[in-house]
């Protein structure tokens, strides 16, 4: 094993690639985000039998320490820490999807270090230290193979706004890429006025080709800062090849969009989650949230594109191709972040090449991916006002006729409080009557001055784990979370007139940690792309606090899923430490274990060289659900070694 120091000027980048079957050379699987695998070796009749065949910590061992003062001992005799030798840390969140390609397992970590494992055993391969206050991409990196004269690269990106390029052979950090391997992206013709600290990367690049797309994590507030562009860099030398303005410039299509000045400088509007692309086509997929401040636009009256669309380009050139806007004039934080899922749906006798896309609304959407107009009904549909002066909402947003709300997007005081407990149907109903709460629901206003109790809230719905995809049977598989948030907007004396009010959080009861609506909290739907019909739908997730007749009550979920052709569908994401597989046909839950911790993950799976189909996933509990931060582990599950020929 070998470590290896990287200059604290690096940066982020991100590769495609062709592998074999049995490898997952990028975070979608394939470029179209279906997250299918053709390995069927672990299959319903004997998922029960999986068990961990191996277990890799990410954190590295703390280095020996220097003998201690005589605070130093009384302090550890408190605290009851043990020997002086080893001082441990504090665990660090990871969402983080490995890669697995020829023999070799990439992955990086939130202890500032890329590692590769050999796929069968855990053990690492060679270890690279990422110098510099930003950690490596939350949610991964990508693979590009290279050519002839160019071996294959990882790209990922940074919390500080780097583009960064490895050898994924030996590690070491690619000297013709940008500096020393790295790019910065956090650039004044992006950042602007901004801070610069405020712009990154937590999702992994996207390749096509010979070309690195890249999206950003940048502010919610204030609302003028680092723009949320999507940009294409050279994989081999890091150049800059396109740009496209995701808030339109003077001039551009969608610029009279927004209110007039209310365009410049403006953040948000930025591909935070995962890009996706129709290699066959040269279509990139981007996928943009919304506009900053996302809770109030009367400093930004329009439509505001292309905030919360989902936009096609030309992946060679940027060039804009089409857009569906999700949310018009988004004041609900619905953020576009999922990556946009690419199949044939077979509708009417005819093959259409299709993109679904889902977000927090908890709608899914199926267009046809060349022209971007629906291949299942949507119709514009009437929503109320705002009372708060200078907001003007909507007077309409689009709802797909067919596929219903894959998550609660109502709720009723008199009818809908939860009542899995009477002593939490007695707090939340107390609760809601002392701050006065007033019920919204999906695409109502927050009010001024009345905490407003939101469905979907900001974390519910369906988030960056979106969908995957089965082409035998043509099912979509979506996780999504019945997470409610309580809103108020108040007068400010900041930089927008209204701010949030005190009372703003979780439509939930801390602790335990319960939900003040009625069951399921969580779920795992599957949806016939054929028809955009609900075939199925089952709680995702149980509460340990409850008795275990009542505790099936689906759970909050980050992460995603992932299908196989054996007929499973594969899934962590809740936050009650678990990870499962269904029965793909059915929602059937087939087999569950325990793990240290949450995994708001999408696993990955894979066949090691030792002709075993593994399944592997990331847990460490954090992410926007504030999991307990209670593990480093990466955990690869197979059969019994007798039974993986079976």
């Amino acid at each position: 094993m070998r470590r290896v120091l990287l200059p604290i000027c690096l940066s982020l980048l991100s590769g495609a690639a062709v592998a074999a079957p049995g490898d997952w050379p990028t975070y979608g699987h394939d470029k179209g985000g279906q997250r299918f695998s053709p390995l069927a070796q672990i299959t319903p009749a004997n998922v029960a039998q999986l068990s961990a065949a191996w277990v890799y910590h990410m954190k590295p061992p703390a280095e020996p320490v220097a003998a201690p003062t005589a605070t130093d001992t009384v302090q550890r005799a408190a605290e009851a820490v043990g020997p002086p030798t080893r001082r441990r840390s504090r665990f660090s969140g990871s969402q983080a999807t490995p890669l697995i390609v020829d023999g070799k397992l990439f992955l990086t970590t939130p202890y500032g270090r890329v590692v590769a494992l050999d796929p069968a055993t855990g053990k690492e391969l060679w270890v690279t230290p990422i110098a510099g206050p930003g950690q490596p991409s939350l949610r991964g990196l990508e693979y590009w193979p290279g050519d002839a004269t160019t071996p294959p690269r990882l790209f990922f990106g940074t919390r500080d706004g780097r583009l960064i390029a490895l050898d994924a052979k030996t590690g070491m950090p690619v000297a013709g890429f940008g500096t020393a391997g790295t790019v910065n992206m956090a650039t004044p013709e992006v950042v602007g006025s901004g801070n610069p600290q405020f712009y990154g990367m937590t999702s992994p690049p996207i390749v096509y080709g010979d070309l690195v797309i890249t999206g950003s994590a940048v502010q919610e507030f204030p609302a003028k800062g680092a723009a949320g562009d999507v940009r294409a860099w050279d994989a081999r030398t890091g150049r800059l090849a396109w740009t496209f303005h995701s808030v339109p410039r003077k001039g551009e299509a969608g610029y009279d969009s927004w209110q007039p000045g209310s365009a410049e400088g403006r953040s948000g509007v930025n591909a935070w989650g995962f890009l996706t692309v129709d290699e066959a086509r040269g279509i990139v997929y981007m996928p943009f949230g919304a506009p900053a401040f996302d809770r109030y636009g009367g400093d930004r009256k329009g439509d505001n594109l292309y905030g919360t669309s989902l936009v096609a380009a030309d992946a060679k050139t940027g060039k804009y191709l089409w857009h569906f806007q999700v949310v018009h004039h988004d004041i609900w934080d619905n953020d576009l972040q999922a990556p946009p899922l690419l199949f044939d749906a077979q509708v009417g006798g005819k093959t259409i090449p299709a993109v679904s896309v889902v977000s927090k609304n908890g709608l899914m959407f199926i267009l046809d991916r060349v022209t971007g107009k629906p291949i299942h009904a949507v119709e514009e549909r009437a929503f109320p006002p705002s009372d708060v002066p200078g907001e003007v909402a909507p007077p309409t947003q689009p709802i797909p006729v067919v596929t219903p709300p894959l998550a609660r997007t109502t709720f009723d005081p008199e009818t809908d409080i939860a009542d899995v407990t009477p002593e939490l149907k007695n707090w939340c109903a107390k609760w809601i009557a002392d701050n006065k709460m007033v019920a919204g629901g999906l695409y109502v206003p927050v009010k001024l001055d009345k905490s407003t109790i939101s469905f979907p809230g900001l974390q519910g719905g369906a988030n960056w784990g979106g969908s995957a995809y089965d082409p035998t049977s043509g099912l979509i598989f979506t996780n999504t979370s019945d997470l409610g948030q309580v809103t108020s907007l108040v007068p400010s004396d900041g930089p927008l007139p209204y701010a949030r009010g005190t009372v703003s959080g979780r439509f939930q009861q801390d602790e335990p940690k319960m939900m003040c609506q009625k069951t399921p909290w969580g779920r795992l739907s599957a949806v016939d792309s054929r028809t955009g019909k609900l075939v199925w739908q089952v709680p995702l997730g149980i509460t340990d606090d409850l008795p275990p007749e009542k505790a099936k009550t689906g759970r909050p979920n980050i992460g995603g899923a992932i299908a196989t052709a054996s007929g499973l569908v594969f899934i962590g994401a809740t936050d009650d430490s678990r990870f499962r597989a269904f029965d793909s046909a059915t929602g059937k839950e087939l087999w569950t274990t325990k793990l240290d911790a949450s995994a708001h993950a999408t696993p990955a799976t894979y066949q090691g060289a030792d002709g075993r189909q593994y399944v592997v996933v990331t847990s460490t509990g954090g992410s926007f659900l504030d999991s307990p931060l209670a593990s480093d582990t990466v955990t690869a599950f197979a059969l019994p070694t007798g039974n993986a020929t079976k």
